[in-house]
């Protein structure tokens, strides 16, 4: 019921102020006043008033009430004085005299005699009470059955059906807040555009189009509610830790011969200062905004003070010039990253496929040459000159057995992209072959025999360049080795095994779990590498200690604990989050060259940069006495001594004790030592008090 319906009982005395409530009983107002003859009337709430400002004129403050005068001759007197009085003459009830004042009567313990009138206003209070309950009570039980019923569960009117519901009012404490009724129906209307999406893409069966890759390798992904998803990984729970163990070698190519490698970053050098790496990227907008000059062109830019101007008009050479300096920035590093890497006997990276931002986009993309072909050329003779490998991996879009044109189109100007950034380095021939392009097949999208006709299709029409650098990979969402290796061997495509991929996602019918039977193909892969004459190359990862599921078992292990049962004497990619880290945790486990090179670093320190000594804040410097001449004691200041400048080729390199390798889940002893701010004891000061 709404508030202003309900029935204030007053009393009608003019000076009685005693407004009574609505669900006390009638005693209470009865007792409440002090009046002896009792009139009560029932009367309707005032209609409250809008709130909102109030003039200031019409504010008046109110008068307060006026007591009644007492003669100024009447002497106060206590209340001891009285009895003594009434006691000496008991049949006064007042004080003759000037000096009198009359005593006040008490009221009576016996309930007066209500009249008739309040009989009818407690009838018509219990009446009102029970009709507010019932509607209460109606309500809530509406609330519950059309929660428990399908009248919303209908995606197509659920918006419309929900507009016929009651709405919320503030002053009603049990209606629902108007902020969740509208969240409500955007989460309907979210679960309505998934669940229409899996039954139009055909759920989780296939990898779809714009699916998210992690270094070139399949992400997880979930379709609908959390509820569906729990469910389903408590059903692979019993599933997947039922399955039969797998079936590993014993083998190790142990002598090692051939390239240890890892993927794309360099975790010491991207944490030196100043950081070395080559994935820097931005966004389209910051390459929009860039085409507009600074506010200061003299100045170098700033992220507050000195950014582009909008107001000014807009060059597409500038924005284009922004972008075109991170490649390069980019590319420059590669130089760094390949000596380090030949110091400490690695010999093999992954390049990444952000070098140059943007660059395969179908709207802002941009050829490499003329401004990066110097910069390329320089990184390639530097890896010719040291014998170093290098490989690139292009991203999760790159579907060439996509059934939509539009992605298959974007996929062939990507892979031209790789192709002229490897072209680029100039590298010698037996190299320029072994720089090779890594690619997935991708999704199935329902059928694997028309993915795969759609592929040879599609790989007619590249490039002779781009053929002689693509190779397929195996992957652990769909495509396993016995998927992959008859095409590669109709297509003349070379084949890389990834253990880790397989181990997830392999032919139950004709192979087990594990390194062991894999073995048997391996004749075959390796023949579709040397038809075109370039050095073989695997992947190798583990999943996490506690990954059961496919799904969990997806996620690569930051270091390896063991080498696979691999030739010898080819390539082997380390795709580990430790990057760097896990090729020398190997080195050392094994004892393969170059591990005696490798020395663990300082926790906070580094020998390797040049760091700025500071001047210790509020302390004084050192003094030494010396003696002049004539025996006088002259105090000279010492300055601090400047630290050993490191030359430009050696900062980020170890320093001369090679201290490059930091433990697993040391990360943080890269980075200098946090600032520890220590809480000072507050002294107890005991206040006197007044």
């Amino acid at each position: 019921m709404s508030i202003l319906l309900q029935p204030l009982i007053r009393c009608t005395r003019a000076d009685c102020r005693h407004p009574f409530g609505l669900f006390a009983p009638i005693s209470y107002y009865i007792a409440t006043c002090s009046r002896a003859d009792r009139n009560i009337s029932v009367a309707m709430a005032p209609k409250r008033k809008k709130s909102g400002t109030i003039p200031q004129k019409d504010i008046q403050p109110e008068k307060p009430a006026k007591e009644p005068e007492r003669p100024s001759a009447t002497p106060r007197r206590s209340g001891r004085i009285e009895k003594q009085n009434q006691a000496a003459n008991p049949d006064a009830n007042t004080v003759s005299g000037e000096n009198s004042r009359a005593v006040p009567s008490r009221p009576s313990n016996k309930t007066p005699e209500m009249p008739e009138l309040v009989g009818d206003v407690v009838g018509a209070m219990d009446h009102l009470r029970e009709m507010e309950n019932n509607f209460r009570n109606t309500i809530k039980r509406q609330k519950l059955a059309l929660n428990e019923s399908s009248v919303l569960s209908n995606a197509e009117t659920a918006d419309e059906d929900s507009a016929f519901l009651p709405r919320p009012h503030k002053a009603d404490p049990d209606s629902i807040p108007a902020e969740f009724e509208e969240r409500g129906i955007k989460e309907r209307k979210k679960k309505r555009q998934k669940k229409e999406g899996v039954e139009k893409h055909g759920g989780n069966n296939a990898v779809q189009d714009g699916e998210a890759f992690d270094d070139g390798e399949p992400v997880d992904r979930e379709e609908g509610n959390n509820d569906v998803a729990e469910e389903t990984d408590a059903n692979a729970l019993n599933q997947e830790g039922s399955r039969p163990p797998p079936v590993n070698s014993d083998y190790l190519p142990i002598p090692w011969k051939g390239r240890l490698g890892y993927a794309c970053l360099n975790t010491y050098l991207r944490l030196s200062n100043p950081p070395v790496f080559s994935s820097r990227t931005c966004r389209i907008a910051s390459i929009l905004e860039h085409r507009h000059p600074l506010l200061d062109p003299s100045q170098p830019e700033h992220s507050t003070k000195n950014r582009p101007d909008r107001e000014q008009p807009a060059d597409v050479a500038r924005g284009q010039k922004y972008v075109e300096a991170l490649g390069l920035a980019n590319a420059r590093d590669i130089v760094k990253m390949v000596r380090w890497n030949d110091k400490y006997n690695i010999k093999f990276m992954r390049l990444s496929s952000e070098m140059f931002p943007f660059a395969s986009h179908e709207e802002y993309g941009y050829k490499l040459a003329p401004f990066a072909s110097e910069v390329l050329a320089e990184a390639g003779r530097v890896a010719a000159e040291l014998g170093h490998r290098l490989t690139t991996h292009p991203g999760q879009f790159t579907q060439l057995g996509s059934p939509r044109a539009e992605v298959v189109k974007n996929a062939i100007r990507d892979l031209e992209y790789h192709d002229e950034m490897l072209t680029l380095l100039r590298l010698p021939e037996q190299l320029n072959k072994d720089a090779i392009m890594i690619l997935h097949m991708g999704g199935v999208f329902g059928d694997k025999a028309a993915t795969l006709d759609r592929f040879r299709k599609n790989y007619d029409k590249l490039s002779e360049s781009v053929k002689a650098r693509l190779v397929l990979e195996n992957d652990d969402v769909s495509w396993t080795v016995h998927d992959l290796l008859p095409i590669c061997e109709e297509l003349n495509i070379p084949l890389v095994l990834d253990f880790h991929h397989h181990n997830i996602m392999f032919d139950k019918d004709q192979i087990r779990e594990g390194t062991k039977d894999i073995m048997e193909l391996f004749p075959r892969i390796r023949a579709t590498w040397e038809r075109k004459g370039i050095t073989q190359k695997m992947h190798y990862s583990e999943p996490c200690p506690d990954a059961i599921t496919g799904r969990q078992r997806r996620k690569h292990r930051p270091r390896v604990m063991t080498l696979p049962p691999c030739p010898n004497d080819m390539d082997l990619m380390i795709e580990a989050k430790d990057k760097e880290q896990a090729v020398f945790d190997l080195m050392r486990n094994f004892k393969l060259p170059g591990w005696d090179r490798i020395n663990d670093v300082v926790p906070h320190e580094r020998e390797d940069e040049n760091r700025v000594v500071s001047k210790p804040a509020k302390k004084k410097r050192q003094k030494n006495k010396k003696a002049d001449v004539n025996g006088e004691v002259e105090e000279v200041e010492e300055e601090p001594k400047p630290l050993p400048e490191v030359p430009e080729e050696e900062i980020g390199m170890g320093g001369p004790n090679n201290r490059v390798y930091w433990p697993l889940g040391m990360e943080e002893w890269l980075r200098p030592k946090k600032r520890e701010v220590k809480k000072k004891k507050m002294a107890n000061v005991e206040m006197d008090v007044d």
